[in-house]
């Protein structure tokens, strides 16, 4: 008899749907295996890019801090050197130059109130550099720097008013006028320095204000720069050591001016100039100015000038007659041969 094929059909249908069940499941096993291998690969990924970004921004950093310490360090040595030389310099400078003050000469005055500002401001620059205790001298910085170039302005405008007016001038040229005028030149800049530490928005416009108020005394030095060449040119009273004397001191000033100021007055009033090396620069080029103040001292004493003329003609005599020798010299061993 005929076996019946209904059953077996049937099983072997429930076999192969099982079979396919377990299939899909496997699969869906291994894409979700595989899912979570992919989101341990993209973390740790991840966790690498962030470590390369944090040792990035580390190793930025510590250019930066390295950076800044170098620069601290030169700041500190050049600050150093600076005030070791000048201290003793300009107490002995003002000693001789207030021993110059006479009834008819004021000229001095100002000079010596010029030396004051700028022991002031080594003062300054010694308190800052100890570190002792936390000095906020910003505006009494700018204070001294104001007080020495209006001091220079004076130095210049006693000098004009001798050539250009003298007999308008003589007559008004005492102690008293000149002791009044420094008054003046110190107590106007304590505005600037009351502003400072009293109102918080100054702080915002403080550098403009510092910049402009040492720009305004230029134009004036070299208008009367000009004025003094002038009269002196057109004078036949003055004698001739006289006006070398005048006209080196004025150069001098407007020198020191040039040199030493306007560099940090740039920094000041620009702001696209404004980086750390010209901060370095413009700053030293201020903390130099009582060094140079230390020279106006050559043209104000009578014969000063002279002296050192004659010690830089002996110099460069002294270098001419050494070459002229060595090649005497070595042209008497050249024919020798």
């Amino acid at each position: 008899m005929p076996k019946k094929a209904g059953p077996p059909e049937k099983t072997s249908l429930l076999e192969n749907v099982l079979c396919g069940g377990s299939c899909v499941s496997l699969l869906a096993r291994c894409l979700q295996t595989e899912r979570q291998r992919a989101e341990v690969v993209l973390l740790s990924e991840v966790s690498l890019v962030r470590m390369t970004q944090n040792y990035s921004n580390t190793t930025v950093q510590d250019r930066i801090n390295s950076s800044i310490s170098a620069y601290e360090n030169v700041r500190h040595v050049i600050t150093c050197v600076i005030i070791s030389v000048e201290l003793l310099l300009i107490l002995v400078a003002i000693y001789a130059v207030y021993a110059l003050v006479r009834k008819d000469n004021v000229a001095p005055i100002y000079v010596v109130n010029l030396l004051t500002s700028d022991l002031l401001l080594l003062c300054l620059m010694i308190i800052k550099e100890t570190k002792a205790a936390k000095f906020k001298g910003y505006y009494m910085f700018h204070f001294a720097w104001m007080v020495s170039v209006g001091f220079m302005l004076c130095i210049a405008l006693e000098r004009y008013l001798v050539i250009v007016w003298p007999v308008w001038y003589r007559t008004r040229r005492t102690v008293m006028v000149s002791l009044g005028v420094c008054a003046v030149v110190w107590t106007l800049p304590l505005v600037y320095v009351v502003l400072g530490y009293s109102w918080e928005g100054f702080t915002f416009v403080s550098r403009t204000v510092f910049g402009i108020v040492l720009l305004v005394p230029f134009p004036l030095l070299v208008f009367f720069m000009v004025g003094t060449l002038r009269a002196l040119s057109a004078s036949i009273s003055v004698r001739a050591e006289e006006k070398r004397r005048i006209v080196g001191l004025l150069v001098l000033v407007l020198l020191i001016y040039t040199l030493l100021f306007l560099p940090g007055i740039i920094f000041f009033l620009v702001d696209d100039v404004r980086d750390r090396k010209l901060s370095l620069v413009s700053f030293t080029f201020f903390k130099l100015s009582p060094f140079a103040d230390l020279f106006l001292y050559i043209f104000l004493r009578k014969g000063a000038m002279r002296k050192v003329l004659a010690c830089f003609c002996c110099c460069t005599k002294d270098r001419t007659s050494q070459q002229v020798t060595t090649n005497t010299n070595d042209g008497d061993t050249g024919s020798s041969m």
